[in-house]
């Protein structure tokens, strides 16, 4: 019982954002019980908050390893691995990216319905330039994939991907899909940053925060 209140402390200090706290108490967790994998995760889930990513991969390695039918994992790897690349030369960070994307396209595979690493996908394969893998063509794969599994997240995703190639009449097309569909901050937010900072038009702007804000 005292492992589970343990836990269930070093739970709430992360919830709170007390992350040093919070890697102390898991620390001792684990230090107690070594094959415990939820600690691990969490240790791992601290480190990438503290940008500490060499330390975040050790602990997402070992799960992924240890579970390598577990998508989270995988998806949980590729995204500290794409962090670590965007921090070192980049030199090094093209030997990371054949690693990242078997992460990424692991986790897609292990699990159908995975959101997170589609859209990560969508993004690595769109941001390559295509000399090192870049490929619309590939990041179109994965916003199908989305549709598939959320109306919204593949309209956005296609919002995306038309947006990064400047096509702002099929980005407008494509948020305004999402919004109609979802109606939340995050859809709004594309679509009114479209008009604004892309399209320039201040007034289709103006009209979409005053409907969105009754």
């Amino acid at each position: 019982m005292r492992a589970q209140d343990a836990f269930a402390k070093a739970e709430q200090l992360f919830q709170q954002e007390k992350y040093e706290e919070a890697k102390k108490s898991f620390a001792q967790l684990l230090s107690n019980n070594p094959n415990n994998y939820k600690v691990k995760e969490y240790l791992g889930d601290i480190a990438g908050h503290q940008k500490k990513w060499d330390e975040a991969l050790y602990y997402y390695k070992a799960l992924k390893n240890q579970f390598p039918q577990e998508a989270m994992y995988f998806y949980k790897f590729g995204g500290a691995l794409g962090m670590k690349a965007k921090s070192v030369s980049k030199f090094k960070a093209l030997t990371m990216l054949d690693d990242i994307e078997t992460a990424f396209c692991t986790a897609a595979r292990l699990d159908e319905k995975h959101v997170d690493c589609r859209w990560a996908l969508v993004m690595f394969y769109i941001e390559l330039p295509g000399i090192v893998g870049g490929s619309e063509k590939k990041a179109q794969k994965y916003a199908n994939e989305l549709m598939r599994i959320s109306k919204v997240d593949g309209y956005l995703s296609k919002g995306y991907i038309d947006e990064y190639y400047e096509r702002y009449d099929e980005a407008e097309k494509n948020y305004t899909r999402a919004y109609e569909i979802g109606h939340s901050k995050i859809t709004f937010q594309k679509l009114y940053n479209l008009y604004l900072n892309k399209i320039r038009d201040k007034a289709k702007a103006n009209k979409l925060k005053e409907q969105f804000e009754k």
